[in-house]
């Protein structure tokens, strides 16, 4: 007599629209890997019916969720507790349901850090950093790079105001003499590593970065991923800059979330290979 296996574990990603959402594949390639019984699915939630939508969910069994646009900073208040890495950010993109609560964690930075460190083989160490916007996207990866020990971090945005307040709070944490921030007009010097947080790429725009910010040999990397190159990284191509896409950042930071809820971390290369041939 055949034991009957037990049922999957059941998690998701919230978000609206949620529709495009890569993460049940990849999540399904990372329980098929690692021989995990998950089942993952794609949740959409109400713009005013976050934290309904999370109760309900964990009332059904659901073990965690990731959480996508625009529920990020929603989610911190979701959470009974936060990671450092979550505190540090200010926002959540992954709730793990346990016996204590709901603990709020944010994968972002760990993944965007892990592609160019392991996938694009470029240290951040020593390096000049340069991380364009200071918005829920950029607050996410200050941190994971300061753990990195980068020789200088410039965060430029449009309104200095708002990247002076995130380079004062990570400089109080440890950040200090590293990190600096300034408007896109003061930009000033070559960068080893420039970091497109910015959302002008949604709209095929190009944040006002001059051409000389990238140093030879520069890695420019746009958060937002497709078929094609972002304007942003024509721009960085165009000035002797090696570019790369978001598409990492989303299958490491998918991998991490994967490590918090089963306690392995799976092999993001096939996958990554596996989802830049679907695009």
């Amino acid at each position: 007599m055949t034991a009957t296996p037990a049922p999957a574990d059941r998690y998701c990603v919230f978000g609206n629209p949620i529709a495009h959402s890569k993460s049940p594949d990849i999540h399904a390639a990372y329980a098929a890997q690692t021989g995990h019984a998950v089942q993952y699915e794609k949740r959409l939630a109400p713009v005013d019916g976050f934290a309904a939508a999370v109760q309900a969910f964990i009332a059904e069994g659901g073990r965690g969720a990731n959480v996508t646009v625009p529920f990020k900073l929603e989610a911190v208040k979701v959470a009974n507790a936060l990671t450092i890495r979550a505190q540090a950010a200010g926002a959540v993109n992954t709730l793990h349901f346990t016996d204590d609560g709901i603990i709020g964690d944010n994968t972002d930075g760990a993944g965007l850090v892990a592609d160019i460190v392991n996938n694009a083989g470029v240290q951040i160490s020593g390096r000049r950093v340069l991380l364009l916007g200071a918005g829920g996207a950029a607050r996410g990866v200050v941190l994971p790079i300061l753990e990195h020990r980068p020789a200088q971090l410039v965060i430029a945005n449009r309104t200095v105001a708002t990247a002076q307040a995130l380079a004062d709070q990570f400089a109080a944490l440890g950040g200090e003499g590293v990190v600096s921030a300034c408007g896109y007009a003061d930009i000033n010097g070559a960068f080893d590593l420039v970091i497109n947080a910015t959302a002008a790429s949604l709209g095929a725009e190009l944040p006002p970065v001059p051409g000389t910010a990238f140093a030879p040999g520069a890695l420019a990397l746009d958060m937002m991923y497709g078929k094609e190159p972002t304007v942003f990284l024509e721009f960085a191509s165009s000035h002797g800059a090696v570019v790369r896409d978001g598409l990492g950042m989303l299958v490491e930071q998918a991998a991490e979330a994967f490590a918090v809820w089963r306690g392995v971390h799976p092999d993001t290369a096939p996958v990554l290979q596996s989802l830049r041939g679907q695009l």
